[in-house]
């Protein structure tokens, strides 16, 4: 008659080897031994979700979020380089009616007023676009999901605005499905679903 284990703690005597693996199962003849895992970006707990249930959050900024954010910047380049231009349109437009002659006809007056109007209207709409851009690029770090929304609305805007001046804004539609494409990825959701302290 055996007596049960005194010390249920520690390991019990007498055991023979391999003891709880089918013969021949055991780890080294054949089975791999489990390695130990690496730690994922996505929180302490490696090889899949938290305790509870709950999703690991990412802790490093994921790559495409990274790279929207530099397509954010690269965008606002361009639109600052894009500003420059109209000012400079805007500039030959003021000079040129400036120096109408009486002879000049209604029409070449009416054109140039609207060719101004027209020019001050893009220049608002770049600064505002370039202002949104970087704005939002500078909140990708500790930014919640609203700049995500915002990230995706401006990129639709981009690329809708992009179209209308399609062999000069072919970059801007490019860079603009970039970003929502980026930004649209479950590693970018779940970096600006992250929780803050």
């Amino acid at each position: 008659m055996s007596y049960p284990n005194q010390n249920p703690y520690g390991s019990p005597q007498n055991q023979q080897p391999g003891y709880g693996y089918p013969q021949g199962q055991q780890p080294g003849y054949g089975y791999p031994q489990q390695q130990p895992q690496q730690p994922s970006p996505y929180g302490p707990y490696p090889g899949g979700g938290a305790p509870g249930g709950q999703m690991p959050y990412p802790t490093v900024m994921p790559g495409g979020a990274k790279a929207a954010r530099v397509m954010l910047f690269v965008l606002s380049g361009l639109n600052l380089i894009g500003l420059v231009l109209a000012v400079m349109g805007l500039g030959g437009v003021s000079k040129a009616s400036h120096n109408v002659s009486p002879y000049t006809a209604a029409e070449d007056v009416t054109a140039m007023n609207v060719g101004k109007g027209l020019l001050i209207a893009v220049i608002v709409l770049i600064v505002v676009f370039t202002a949104v851009a970087i704005t939002l690029a500078l909140q990708f770090a500790n930014g919640g999901s609203g700049v995500r929304v915002g990230t995706i609305v401006f990129g639709v805007g981009t690329i809708i605005l992009s179209l209308c001046t399609f062999p000069v804004g072919l970059v801007h539609t490019v860079l603009g499905i970039l970003v929502v494409t980026f930004v649209s990825k479950d590693e970018s959701n779940a970096w600006f679903n992250r929780p803050r302290y």
